[in-house]
């Protein structure tokens, strides 16, 4: 039986959920081009802005300008009273689209991309390959933008890196989609990472986490890409909550007391882009 509650249909792909400095829940729709704001409480949505090539993750620097991530040029741009302009450019680092996006108190971006065209080989293969255990996904890193706009390699060979979020003790957690499982990294007073750990292994749960959400007790909402369900993981791979949804669930956020679920039938352009099958669905925490 379904856990959650939809709150908008009529979505082609939702992704890169997150909490807004208005309290707002902000969203990418992928194939609609749009940044929208949407207040959970009266149900009043509006477009930020339009992203031409394909916007994904979204944050804000400390003075409440937001961060978005336009895929498909590889770059985080900024949005500005008179519109959007470029903040970054990502295209020394990121090796195929640039993706999701976590921006940090002080205004520093770590930014994933897919590594390579996902989309095609699972056009082309499908998913089974890629659940095989001898098989690796290619590696890519994951880019450091700072306030100024200035861009560095934060850490190497990862595994499709996707959403990220940070930990009660400070620690930066990462999906690794690809390789089944969380990352965790230290981070230094500089925003660089170290100690990199593996922070819960998902494959036995055939959970590929796409987006995530960090609660105030550490716990990790994935969603795990591959199922119509958002898992709560603890360090070390326990599974504490599962919610399922009423279709697969790419994205999550929590706002509020309010788990809110990304989710479509698919995340292939070909079956996505054109119908309006997305949803924003939400769970009462």
């Amino acid at each position: 039986m379904v856990d959650t509650t939809v709150l908008r249909e009529g979505l082609r792909f939702g992704e890169g959920p997150r909490q807004g400095p208005d309290g707002r829940l902000h969203y990418s729709d992928f194939y609609d081009h749009e940044v929208r704001a949407l207040d959970l409480a009266s149900g009043e949505e509006e477009v930020v802005c339009e992203v031409p090539e394909q916007p994904s993750g979204l944050g804000w620097l400390p003075d409440g300008r937001l961060l978005v991530v336009s895929m498909r040029d590889r770059k985080v741009l900024r949005l500005e009273p008179d519109g959007l302009v470029e903040h970054a450019d990502l295209a020394g680092i990121a090796t195929f689209h640039a993706n999701d996006m976590l921006v940090d108190a002080h205004g520093r971006a770590y930014v994933g991309n897919f590594g390579f065209d996902l989309h095609a080989a699972l056009a082309s293969g499908g998913e089974v390959p890629m659940l095989e255990p001898g098989w690796v996904a290619p590696g890519t890193p994951l880019a450091l933008v700072r306030p100024d706009g200035t861009v560095s390699v934060a850490a190497e060979d990862l595994k499709f890196p996707n959403g990220t979020g940070l930990l009660p003790d400070g620690r930066l957690v990462i999906a690794e989609t690809l390789a089944f499982g969380l990352t965790s990294f230290a981070v230094a007073d500089d925003g660089s990472l170290s100690d990199r750990q593996v922070f819960a292994s998902l494959r036995e749960h055939f959970i590929a986490p796409d987006g995530i959400a960090v609660d105030a007790d550490g716990g990790v909402w994935v969603a795990p890409a591959l199922q119509p369900f958002a898992f709560r993981v603890e360090e070390g791979g326990e599974i504490t909550r599962k919610v399922e949804t009423s279709q697969v669930c790419f994205a999550v956020a929590i706002v509020e007391d309010k788990l809110v679920c990304c989710t479509a039938p698919s995340s292939q352009p070909e079956v996505v882009a054109e119908a309006r099958l997305g949803k924003l669905e939400v769970f009462a925490l």
